[in-house]
């Protein structure tokens, strides 16, 4: 007889796995997104921070020249995009004496948020923290591993017992919240204490807009050691490359050589011309500038027609989202939006701490933030 009939089937095998996961909570959007989609003028969609402009031309032009790259990549990236990524920490980061061991390339940031708690050999016994108000894959990435997950407000105060992976998120998602050299300096200090890795995930630090953001790596935070330290950082939002799912790690040089292994043995490599594009991107300053203007104005424009419009916007001074409220629930913020055409994320998706906000997007064409501003005066 054959031993087939004794495993599980795949889809038991599936919905096993599904089972640890949260709903997701994106469909439960849909209804609102149809009725701003109603609106005669058309939907405006601030409700995902994904971008809308071009892609640089000179990252374009990477990409095109490498396109025929018939052999494997290396998941640890052609010496080139090393080099990049070394010297834009220490350029932009101020990171000091970061080599290529100090450096890892990821496909996207979210794959790596999504699987870092398994690839640190994480699971039940061991615990995943990371903010009350958060990008919902930091819990995902723990549930994956089947390790426990907490929230926190002042990191300092949890119980390091069982402890393994700190996330830190500075500016945050989805309040924009920028935490201070002082507070990361305290932190990474604390972490160290008592044997915690840190993860900072700084997708958002190029968007400084009322506060400079501050990476883990700055010498005044981790005293010019990166020990207990890994920094997250993506292209996606500051060079319009979301579609190219490019991004890196930098910081302990042990861990990322451990990481690095374990994604040889999984495939994860980002692809040749995407690597290319990487350098390119990594290398240009002009073009992040020129991107941060257009965000800054866009910004202004939805702040002021939303504080016209009776909101209230709490931190905020750094990354793509305003972080609004009306003092009632998210929800009925939503409906209320939606009637005007204007599609918002609600605040709960985020954590219960955000059930009276809502997570507004700059990251939409010039015209279809105008026609909000014009919709919500």
């Amino acid at each position: 007889m054959s031993g087939a009939t004794d495993r599980p089937s795949g889809t038991a095998r599936g919905a096993s796995l599904r089972d640890r996961l949260p709903d997701f909570p994106w469909d439960k959007l849909e209804p609102y997104k149809a009725t701003a989609a109603a609106h005669p003028d058309g939907i405006v969609d601030l409700s995902v921070g994904t971008p809308v402009d071009p892609v640089p031309d000179l990252i374009q032009k990477a990409l095109v020249d490498a396109a025929d790259s018939p052999g494997y990549p290396t998941v640890w990236g052609t010496a080139e995009l090393r080099d990049a990524i070394t010297g834009w920490c220490a350029r932009r980061l101020g990171a000091r004496g970061a080599t290529h061991r100090n450096v890892l390339p990821i496909v996207g940031s979210k794959e790596l948020v999504a699987w870092l708690p398994t690839q640190l050999g994480l699971g039940p016994g061991d615990k995943v923290a990371y903010p009350r108000l958060a990008y919902p894959t930091y819990e995902v990435g723990a549930r994956l591993a089947r390790a426990e997950h907490v929230t926190y407000t002042d990191p300092t105060e949890l119980d390091p017992t069982g402890l393994k992976l700190l996330w830190l998120n500075s500016p945050s998602n989805p309040t924009g919240r920028v935490l201070s050299k002082d507070e990361l300096t305290r932190v990474v200090a604390w972490a160290r204490e008592h044997g915690v890795l840190v993860a900072s995930d700084e997708c958002y630090l190029e968007l400084g807009w009322e506060a400079e953001p501050t990476s883990v790596l700055h010498p005044d935070v981790c005293g010019g050691s990166f020990e207990g330290l890994l920094a997250v950082h993506s292209l996606s939002k500051r060079s319009n490359l979301a579609g190219y799912r490019a991004a890196f790690l930098a910081g302990d040089a042990d861990v990322l050589g451990d990481l690095l292994q374990i994604r040889k043995h999984g495939g994860m490599m980002t692809s040749a011309p995407t690597q290319a594009a990487a350098v390119a991107a990594l290398g240009d300053d002009a073009h992040v500038h020129e991107q941060r203007e257009r965000y800054a104005a866009r910004r202004t424009a939805l702040r002021d027609a939303l504080l016209g419009h009776g909101f209230r916007i709490e931190h905020s001074e750094a990354s793509l989202y305003l972080w609004a409220t009306r003092d009632e629930s998210c929800w009925d913020t939503v409906a209320h939006l939606a009637s005007l055409g204007i599609l918002v994320a609600p605040g709960d998706f985020y954590g219960e701490a955000g059930r009276d906000f809502v997570r507004v997007a700059m990251t939409a064409t010039d015209e279809r933030v105008a026609a909000a501003v014009a919709r919500l005066r």
